[in-house]
């Protein structure tokens, strides 16, 4: 069985950028009726297309 560890939140560090208005209506609209929010879409967003960017170099 797997030991229970208690889950610590990683480090974090706030970053101010400006996005286009119609970028952020569309995620906004994309996340509506969710338990989203905009900063965990974005973060989302930024990993799978880092993700991609690695595997692109691989290739």
């Amino acid at each position: 069985m797997k030991k229970f560890k208690i889950p610590s939140v990683p480090p974090a560090t706030n970053k101010c950028i400006r996005f286009p208005n119609d970028i952020i209506e569309q995620v906004e609209n994309e996340i509506k009726g969710t338990n989203c929010t905009f900063t965990a879409f974005v973060i989302e967003a930024v990993r799978v297309a880092l993700d991609n960017l690695k595997e692109e170099k691989n290739k």
